[in-house]
């Protein structure tokens, strides 16, 4: 799978990550939290690849990821980006649908394999209704279901999230943790979610990273990592924590004196 080992990132004579390592399982949702510019979107970017990271490596699936070709990169690994603006005039169908180029040869086109995929994520990302809209004409939360369903119709065994729910409302922020969690549970991807809700973090995640100022604080199980004493170190906040009555996992709530 996925590894990441004793990666630091250095831009412009700043560290924005320092010997930070990861390994993906098989199947599973690591989340990751911390505050703004804690590192979170860069360490996203160099498991994708888009960074190169100043010291370490990262693997896929035991080879180094900038031996790869780009191709066989995108084959495996998805990625929903935090900004999804769209200025192009092109179908959510087409969008969700160019998630599978990395299947084509040369300039063929798109096979029954492919056009069912898109069709399955959009009906699974509530977006039948909008296939023959523009992207540009969506809104926010709209554009994010959409680049879901794209990233979902790639079929890559890894989604790399960042900020999936943004602009979600309640509704679409559980459908989207749950869309990730039933595809990782079929053994068919495993995910890594940048987010800030500690509350589904702790409802869908099985490891938590919890980076503060470019380095690893914590990782392991939500009711490891989701403590009083990690959270006010890392975010200055103080929380009580108790038992969501309905699932049993850890809940957390802001206290403001």
């Amino acid at each position: 799978m996925l590894a990441a080992r004793d990666i630091s990132v250095n831009f412009n004579g700043r560290d924005v990550l320092r010997g930070v390592s990861l390994d993906l399982r098989e199947s599973e949702i690591v989340a990751l939290v911390g505050p703004n510019g804690a590192g979170k979107t860069t360490l996203i970017r160099t498991l994708n690849g888009t960074v190169v990271p100043t010291a370490g490596q990262v693997t896929l699936n035991e080879r180094s990821l900038k031996s790869l070709p780009r191709r066989d990169v995108a084959r495996s690994i998805a990625v929903v980006a935090q900004e999804n603006e769209t200025k192009f005039p092109v179908k959510v169908s087409e969008f969700v649908l160019s998630g599978r180029f990395v299947y084509r040869r040369g300039f063929g086109w798109e096979t029954d394999k492919d056009v069912s995929a898109a069709k399955r994520a959009l009906a699974d990302c509530d977006l039948r209704e909008f296939a023959d809209r523009l992207m540009n004409e969506l809104s926010g939360g709209e554009r994010q279901r959409v680049v879901l369903a794209r990233a979902l119709a790639s079929g890559a065994e890894i989604l790399l999230l960042d900020e999936p729910t943004a602009n979600l409302d309640l509704a679409h922020q559980a459908m989207m943790f749950r869309l990730v969690r039933e595809r990782c549970e079929g053994g068919r991807a495993s995910a890594v979610v940048i987010t800030h809700d500690l509350n589904l973090t702790a409802e869908f995640a099985d490891r938590v990273m919890l980076l503060k100022n470019g380095k690893v604080f914590a990782l392991g199980a939500p009711t490891e990592v989701l403590t009083a004493e990690n959270v006010a170190s890392v975010f200055g906040v103080n929380v009580l924590l108790d038992q969501n009555p309905a699932s049993g996992k850890v809940r957390v709530t802001a206290i403001f004196n």
